[in-house]
């Protein structure tokens, strides 16, 4: 895979971005290739759209919690600023039933981690929604069942949109397209990740127009 993904204009002198990708399963991909994770996707439709992006820079594993990432960032020789900050984090909080009360410090903890990761500037930062995983195969078996999920999901995600915009950080929903009829079914084999079709989905339809936006100022 190339490092740089772009097909500008001829004389297109816009540097390459920098972008850091924070989170879990739904980061790293579970359950499809690299070039078909949404970090990967973004790259190549900012790269189309006349916004050279390196290849991202991942820090997400399957099972992280907010705990866990933040203490995998700290391991990490990172190099700030990075044009770019993602943090897509808390399912696995929401999935081993700790105190919800807790969530938002953790939460802000790593908003706080993601804006000085972009240099101090709030507005290179997206904060995205935890997709609701109860409209899921593997949702509809869990003993809470999908409407006691998604209620949580819900209220996890009021907590993180409040972190959000009190430090001036985009908020991206793909909550509501993770629960849509066209694409609550598109799932990678184990019947609970997302499928390279619906990454493509929150690229194309929230998370890119949100990146572009971001970059613009």
């Amino acid at each position: 895979m190339s490092d740089v993904r772009a097909r500008t204009a001829p004389g297109h002198a816009d540097r390459i971005q920098r972008m850091l990708c924070l989170g879990d399963s739904y980061t790293i991909g579970e359950g499809v290739a690299e070039r078909e994770r949404w970090p990967a996707l973004l790259a190549d439709w900012l790269g189309v759209r006349g916004i050279p992006t390196a290849a991202p820079r991942v820090i997400a594993k399957t099972g992280w919690t907010t705990t866990e990432l933040a203490a995998a960032i700290e391991d990490a020789a990172l190099a700030p600023p990075h044009d770019l900050v993602t943090l897509l984090i808390g399912v696995n909080d929401q999935y081993r039933d700790w105190p919800e009360d807790d969530f938002p410090a953790r939460h802000a903890g790593l908003l706080e981690t993601a804006i000085g990761l972009a240099g101090g500037r709030s507005r290179r930062c997206l904060a995205i929604s935890i997709p609701d995983w109860g409209v899921t195969a593997f949702g509809a078996r869990d003993r809470r069942g999908p409407d006691a999920i998604g209620a949580a999901i819900d209220r996890y995600n009021a907590m993180a949109r409040a972190n959000a915009e009190r430090r001036g950080v985009r908020f991206v929903d793909i909550t509501a397209l993770s629960r849509s009829p066209e694409l609550a079914g598109a799932l990678a084999e184990d019947g609970l990740h997302p499928s390279a079709a619906q990454y493509r989905a929150w690229v194309e339809q929230a998370i890119g127009p949100a990146a572009r936006s971001a970059l613009a100022d």
